[in-house]
């Protein structure tokens, strides 16, 4: 299989083929983001695609799941997308589900007729960076969509029949009372847009980013491991989805979380507040891995 640069998967698809069919982030432009920085987003040929699938045909036999890759493989035109699942849904017959990252402008950009299309052709999980539910947010950290189009966005995929899965970022706003803002309005968009899953992540800086020179110069402060429990609980209080598939399991997060809302809220809720008493160990500084 041919790979251009660092590739990046949801922990959940470490059992997939990871078939990639653009290069880089169609967006590429959030300010706490280091992912496909040394890349110009380009969709692949579809004549390469076919062969990395033929390819991976002769060397694995046969797959259950597929992940496209990179960023953003949504961006690519519908007709191109229909002709690569039918390819990989030819090739594999064991073949159960085909994911892929999904950007909210390109959410967007596609008809809910497009979007259906490709789930009935096998598309059938969307994962979305939705890292806040403030407006206010989502313009400071350059995501390209205001408040209203990332629920649109996330709303539309679910409607389209896609297994949605949302990813929000703990940490976000920094200290004080701008992360328990930030921990209100997420929890209220996704009651709203309603995926099945949904990811709580913690910021962490990287280096070469623009939000990592504003820490840099003193205009961004990180919250500490205390506050980013702080936040994540208050987020999970005020989760209303039911049913909801919880995860705070990222490298990247201080306590362990998993369960399903409504029914694990307060197992976790007291695994965050044993961990606040110091019953618990909180990692003193979560992996630089994403």
């Amino acid at each position: 299989m041919r790979y251009e640069g660092d590739i990046y998967r949801p922990p959940g698809e470490w059992k997939s083929y990871l078939l990639q069919v653009t290069i880089g982030c169609s967006h590429n432009a959030c300010t706490f983001c280091s992912m496909y920085k040394n890349k110009r987003f380009r969709v692949r040929p579809l004549d390469e695609i076919l062969e990395d699938i033929a390819l991976a045909k002769r060397y694995y036999g046969d797959v259950r799941r597929v992940f496209l890759c990179d960023g953003d493989a949504l961006a690519v035109d519908t007709e191109t997308l229909l002709k690569i699942l039918e390819a990989l849904y030819h090739a594999f017959p064991s073949l159960e589900k085909v994911t892929t990252y999904a950007g909210p402008h390109s959410a967007l950009n596609k008809t809910p007729e497009e979007l259906s299309a490709l789930c009935r052709a096998g598309l059938k999980r969307a994962y979305l960076g939705m890292e806040t539910g403030s407006g206010e947010l989502l313009a400071a950290i350059r995501k390209g969509v205001t408040a209203e189009e990332m629920l649109r966005a996330g709303v539309t995929l679910r409607q389209a029949g896609m297994d949605l899965w949302v990813m929000v970022l703990i940490g976000l706003a920094g200290r004080g009372e701008p992360s328990r803002r930030h921990a209100l309005d997420t929890a209220a968009m996704v009651n709203e847009m309603r995926p099945r899953h949904l990811s709580a992540l913690t910021y962490t800086p990287m280096p070469g980013t623009p939000l990592y020179r504003d820490i840099q110069a003193g205009k961004f402060t990180p919250v500490t491991p205390r506050e980013a429990l702080e936040e994540t609980r208050v987020l999970l209080e005020n989760l209303a989805v039911d049913p909801l598939h919880f995860t705070s399991d990222h490298p990247s997060n201080y306590v362990t979380l998993k369960g399903s809302l409504p029914q694990d809220r307060a197992a976790m809720l007291a695994q965050i507040d044993a961990a606040l008493r110091g019953e618990r160990p909180i990692r003193s500084e979560p992996l630089r891995t994403l």
